[in-house]
């Protein structure tokens, strides 16, 4: 079943004298449980694409549905409730709060749940944590945390309200290597239990963790192909840890 469909969808922004047309009568279907990847040079339309499937701006034209909701004739009011319930982001700076614990920053989502249906809002975010390995770090704050950490936070906090699908923006992008594949680790487990998952990148290799990579080009998608030689993180997190455990050592003889 789709989560996401788009048919015809168009974004164009008017510079002065000049009509921009990011997007350029854009189809596309994203079925549950599938882990996508979008990529694309500068200028493609990706990004305006992202804000579109966020529900962080409107099309100018066309329709985009999501979960069976047609987003294009919402309200306001239901656009944010939209935003607010069928989505969770993962960005690439994070967006923590800086003073507050990770428990407290994983929490914040649920204090916008108008459904009532969350009752124990601290348990909820505490078994989001332990989701994410960070059961024992729930009373840290960001600076006492990794990097590495501070998205798994962020990842938990996606996922504290059960969104339809996870939307990432080049999650990996202020992270080292093994960070990187701790993260796209997380997200293939996630996955493998049934989420769905969007995510920008710029990094072959980051896509190469996904099933299926659409390259986007002057605001269409050139291709849609599926991964073929998918990568593990898990494994490749081992190698990369093998590979410097050794040279460590060789350092250390010499």
């Amino acid at each position: 079943m789709a989560i996401i469909e788009l048919r015809g969808l168009q974004r164009h922004y008017t510079v002065g004298d000049i009509v921009v047309r990011a997007i350029r009568g854009l189809d596309l279907d994203v079925d549950s449980g599938e882990f996508v990847a979008i990529m694309g040079p500068s200028g493609s339309g990706k990004s305006t694409l992202m804000n579109i499937l966020g529900c962080l701006d409107k099309p100018t034209g066309g329709h985009y549905s999501l979960a069976g909701l047609d987003t294009s004739s919402a309200t306001a009011d239901e656009f944010a409730d939209i935003r607010n319930s069928k989505i969770g982001f993962v960005f690439q700076g994070f967006n923590l709060l800086s003073r507050t614990s990770a428990l407290e920053n994983v929490e914040l989502p649920l204090f916008y749940d108008r459904t009532g249906s969350i009752v124990d809002q601290k348990k909820r975010a505490m078994t989001a944590l332990a989701d994410v390995g960070l059961g024992d770090r729930f009373d840290h704050t960001p600076n006492q945390l990794s990097g590495g950490q501070q998205q798994r936070v962020a990842i938990a906090r996606a996922m504290v309200k059960d969104p339809a699908f996870i939307l990432a923006d080049e999650p990996t992008g202020n992270l080292d290597t093994e960070m990187t594949l701790e993260i796209m680790s997380l997200f293939q487990n996630l996955n493998d239990r049934g989420k769905t998952i969007v995510m920008v990148t710029h990094e072959p290799e980051v896509a190469a963790f996904t099933r299926r990579i659409i390259t986007m080009r002057d605001g269409v998608i050139v291709s849609d192909t599926p991964v073929v030689d998918r990568h593990r993180a898990d494994d490749d997190l081992v190698e990369w840890r093998r590979a410097h455990a050794t040279f460590a050592l060789r350092e250390v003889a010499s």
